[in-house]
């Protein structure tokens, strides 16, 4: 292990090296999508040398997702792709995914993935639920695009009557799809009522499916319908806003739960700063999530302030485009360039010398020149 520790170490700096070349923007996305993958290798194997895991059988071997080769059929001599987490076990689906870049894979997005996968080895659908930007949908989105599987995101509104869920219920359970059901409790009770019955029954048709595999046919409003085993339903919610339906108690029994609340920020930052060709990533990541740990606290509460993950990513495709532009120049002032110039511009008066002294303090004697439009 400690002989691959170090491999993928080297692997990960020559692949940030070339993410500071000039590539197409197809070639940049898959070699960001290896960095982040290899990333979480990077951190999954040093904690095992560090803990001294050797066991197959110990947990934190089990929970990780791992994909092996086995043969389908005893009687066929090929060998198929197959995924494992925990006892959960299913065969790759060769869907084409496409070439659209993977999530940050951090010890909450496993803690997810567990989760999920055992509410499918149950038979049940599953429920991240959290505050906006906890990375609800998007790791349902991404565990589905692990195991090649084609997900369905439906934004869920007040307009949508149980005809409509049962059309979409019925095109999932066919093609064997996952669909994910954002904001679900924006429908009204009523149909929320209806559409419970509508779930029960597809779950019941796959738990006959996983007994009987011959049997894939069930009746679903008054039609006779195949059911794929490979089916999931997701629903997310953000719970406590003004309008949303509590769901039925006999919709809730149907879907296992899994808490989403504060994204692992830091490691997100540090993956994307690699994924974007810094090398000191690991230093520049505490001190951007600082500042805007900081900057939360300490500065008014304006609307239009966002000092979440969405908005720090868009300040690293910044940092990002200026590493481009200038690669063999300070990552410290370049980061600090960035943060400075891409926030200051929506502060307010008042606020501005609390943000600049900030940045003063954690990136200390830099002032790099702005960039001026010509």
């Amino acid at each position: 292990m400690k002989e691959f520790l170090t491999l993928i170490r080297n692997r990960i700096s020559k692949l940030i090296s070339r993410v500071r070349g000039e590539l197409t923007l197809e070639t940049r996305i898959k070699v960001i999508t290896i960095i982040t993958i290899d990333v979480h290798s990077r951190d999954v194997i040093n904690k095992f040398v560090n803990q001294k895991i050797v066991e197959q059988a110990h947990f934190a071997w089990a929970s990780q997702l791992k994909f092996g080769m086995e043969k389908k059929n005893p009687k066929d001599d090929q060998k198929q792709v197959v995924s494992t987490i925990c006892d959960w076990k299913t065969w790759y689906n060769y869907e084409f995914i496409g070439n659209v870049g993977r999530l940050v894979i951090t010890p909450l997005t496993d803690r997810c993935y567990i989760t999920l996968t055992q509410a499918l080895n149950l038979s049940m659908g599953g429920a991240p639920a959290g505050p906006a930007g906890t990375g609800k949908t998007e790791t349902t989105k991404d565990l589905g695009r692990a195991l090649g599987l084609q997900v369905v995101v439906f934004n869920c509104s007040d307009q949508m009557n149980y005809n409509g869920m049962g059309l979409i219920f019925m095109g999932l359970s066919q093609a064997g799809s996952w669909g994910c059901f954002d904001e679900f409790n924006r429908i009204k009770i009523e149909v929320l009522s209806v559409v419970s019955t509508q779930v029960k029954i597809c779950l019941d048709a796959i738990k006959r499916l996983k007994t009987n595999p011959a049997n894939s046919l069930f009746v679903f409003d008054e039609e006779s319908i195949h059911m794929k085993v490979t089916s999931g339903y997701f629903i997310t919610m953000n719970p406590g806003y003004a309008g949303r339906t509590e769901l039925p108690e006999n919709l809730k029994a149907l879907f296992r739960s899994c808490a989403m609340v504060v994204p692992d920020i830091v490691l997100i930052c540090e993956n994307m700063l690699m994924a974007e060709g810094f090398e000191e990533a690991q230093d520049l990541s505490k001190k951007f999530m600082t500042l805007y740990n900081l900057a939360k606290s300490l500065l008014s509460q304006q609307i239009h302030y966002d000092w979440g993950l969405r908005a720090v990513k868009s300040v690293l495709r910044q940092a990002g485009g200026l590493k481009r532009e200038n690669p063999d120049g300070s990552e410290y002032e370049i980061l600090m360039r960035a943060l400075r110039d891409f926030n200051l511009p929506k502060i307010v008066v008042e606020d501005r010398k609390i943000f600049k002294d900030l940045i003063a303090d954690l990136f200390p004697n830099m002032d790099p020149p702005r960039a001026q439009n010509e």
